[in-house]
């Protein structure tokens, strides 16, 4: 309801009066929106690190007690690129064994999942390499190569042709539809105007299926159905 304050029992997130006036001066401090966004989570990930950290060693840090089983030995940066820019993480080392925020980072990827979608629609958008560089720099996401957008892209390959793969015996199609979408597609060295033809199949159970598609020279009859081998792919009633 329009002017009604949520119950501090609902907030999310719960800040005393000295954590509000350090996020106010945090506010203060930044630019923009983004950058504080930027701000908070790195701090709220560092703070959960730390965390985690300490309960492996079962003390806090500098305490004394005979619960301890091990002890912190520094701190290993890693730049994390995620939608709201850069975010600079400290992720804590211990003395003996090693420590990974296994549900927070994943391993050998420096960019979060989220920014790696975007980057894959843009890619599937036919947006180039090198603008989505410039995109994700007006994001705040610094040295996010061509090749490194490329290797963001490389696992779509495989889902299209799993998909591609799938098994459709048990979707029988009483209707078909074939059509064709024109688009500027990249042949060699050169780009040229080819038809993107798409199979869409009524199945028994009244819905809509989408069957496959592939790419043709021409919108003619016998080149959709010499290259869209569509006797895979649909079994009529």
């Amino acid at each position: 309801m329009e002017g009604k304050a949520m119950p501090q029992e609902e907030s999310v997130l719960r800040l005393g009066r000295d954590e509000a006036l350090e996020a106010a001066r945090l506010w203060q401090e930044c630019g923009d929106a983004r950058e504080f966004a930027c701000r908070v989570l790195g701090s709220v990930m560092n703070a959960l690190m730390d965390s985690e950290a300490q309960q492996m060693c079962g003390a806090s840090r500098n305490e004394r007690s005979d619960g301890r089983e091990n002890s912190r030995n520094g701190y290993r940066p890693r730049s994390l690129k995620t939608a709201v820019g850069d975010v600079e993480l400290e992720i804590p080392k211990l003395r003996h064994g090693t420590y990974y925020p296994e549900g927070m980072l994943a391993r050998w990827s420096r960019v979060d999942t989220s920014v790696a979608a975007i980057v894959q629609e843009m890619y599937v958008c036919g947006v180039s390499t090198r603008k989505v560089e410039r995109v994700a720099s007006k994001l705040g996401i610094s040295s996010l190569s061509s090749s490194e957008v490329s290797s963001l892209c490389s696992d779509l390959d495989a889902e299209v042709a799993e998909f591609r793969r799938r098994d459709l015996s048990g979707t029988p199609c009483c209707y078909l539809w074939l059509d064709a979408t024109y688009m500027s597609c990249r042949v060699g060295s050169s780009v040229v105007s080819q038809g993107v033809v798409t199979a869409i199949g009524l199945g028994a159970d009244g819905r809509k299926h989408f069957l496959g598609c592939d790419v043709v020279d021409t919108e003619s009859e016998d080149s959709v159905f010499r290259q869209v081998n569509l006797s895979k792919l649909i079994t009529y009633f």
